[in-house]
């Protein structure tokens, strides 16, 4: 039988051993530190699924106790409620540092056990979630990832075994024509296995705070220019230049260039993997308060209400009905690259009538935005 442990963190002996009997008495396993250094230790040593902490003990309080708690990986997911005579002075401080919950002295035992099942409810919620999450993506992996990764490794395989068995009986033509075929092959699997490491790594990333606060850092000054130079590189790649319109304003954002660029990249590559060749791609940015408003428009085929709630990384709809290249990452790395710069991605969609995809980042604002000169503006050809 499952017997959740509880460290209790007090310097007042006559309290801790108090708490700890009513634990034991209603199926809990306690464990048990008077001081902020003591706790730690227990902490790294036997992972609680919970710790009830007073903040001030001597020596190290509460507080710092809980600062190295939310540093350390190891225990930086533990609950943590911490008790205090003085609510008012001490919440704000201890919400910025990660705390679960607040106990206000003196307390009941019920009032204690309700806060103890509350949060081992919330804490199971989130890991049971957490692991659905996990489970869903290592699906999605092993029936995406495989097909993904075969698919151009038979072009290449293929059409190499013919150039290698008949290369004397091929024309010029027909030896550039596999050759292209094999290029693109090898261009396709390369893109693959790039989008899976720079997913896995933000995935790293996201969980490192100290990792998110040096990205926020990062700055693009003018951010027509970057949006302009990926969208054109794509769209030119796929011979769609002429289907691009672009309504551009000279922005600055909180974000990378490089990153910035690998989102438009990834958004304009999937207007043009879902449209048809001659309908419009709108390019967009703008200003919207605080955040830089960045959206691509297509005409394609559009996503049902439930696809577009589901966008994750190797998630692929209606395959049976379409044919479609891709393992669902492109869009993933967007929304997950968006969310750690402190923004968030939307996507309205109508099936059959197209798609528009909305990426907000926090604008950094020294001076009024200026609009892109004329040259910036591109309207598809009649």
């Amino acid at each position: 039988m499952f017997m959740p442990k509880i460290l209790i963190v007090d310097d007042d002996d006559q309290l801790r051993q108090t708490i700890m009997m009513v634990l034991k008495l209603r199926g809990f396993t306690p464990l048990e530190a008077n001081n902020g250094v003591a706790a730690l230790e227990m902490a790294r040593t036997h992972f609680p699924d919970l710790i009830i902490s007073d903040i001030n003990m001597p020596g190290q309080d509460g507080f710092a106790s809980l600062k190295q708690l939310r540093e350390d990986p190891s225990t930086a997911a533990i609950p943590l409620i911490l008790m205090t005579g003085d609510m008012d002075s001490n919440m704000r401080k201890g919400m910025e540092l990660g705390a679960d919950d607040f106990l206000t002295k003196p307390f009941t035992m019920p009032e204690l056990l309700n806060a103890i099942n509350a949060r081992l409810r919330q804490h199971e919620a989130v890991r049971t979630a957490a692991e659905r999450k996990l489970s869903e993506l290592r699906e999605n992996i092993s029936l995406m990832l495989p097909h993904e990764l075969n698919t151009p490794l038979v072009g290449i395989l293929g059409f190499g075994e013919i150039i290698h068995s008949c290369a004397d009986t091929l024309s010029v033509g027909e030896l550039q024509e596999m050759g292209k075929n094999i290029l693109e092959s090898g261009q396709r699997l390369q893109k693959l296995i790039q989008n899976f490491l720079i997913f896995a790594q933000l995935e790293l990333v996201s969980a490192d705070p100290a990792e998110v606060a040096a990205m926020r850092k990062k700055l693009t000054d003018n951010t027509a220019l970057v949006i302009t130079l990926a969208t054109r590189a794509r769209a030119e790649a796929a011979n769609r230049e002429a289907d691009i319109t672009e309504k551009l304003t000279e922005v600055p954002a909180a974000i990378a260039e490089d990153l910035l660029s690998k989102i438009v990249e990834e958004l304009v590559n999937n207007a043009i993997k879902f449209s048809k060749p001659g309908t419009p791609i709108r390019v967009e940015n703008r200003l919207a308060g605080k955040f830089v408003a960045l959206s691509v428009q297509d005409e394609g085929r559009g996503m049902k209400p439930e696809h577009v709630a589901q966008i994750d990384a190797y998630v692929q709809f209606d395959r049976k009905m379409h044919e479609q290249q891709g393992s669902g990452l492109g869009l993933a790395i967007c929304k997950k690259l968006t969310e750690i710069h402190g923004g968030q991605l939307e996507v309205e969609s109508r099936e059959g009538h197209g798609t528009t995809v909305t990426v907000s980042i926090p604008a950094h604002l020294p001076d009024a935005p200026k609009e892109v000169p004329q040259p910036h503006e591109q309207t598809p050809a009649s």
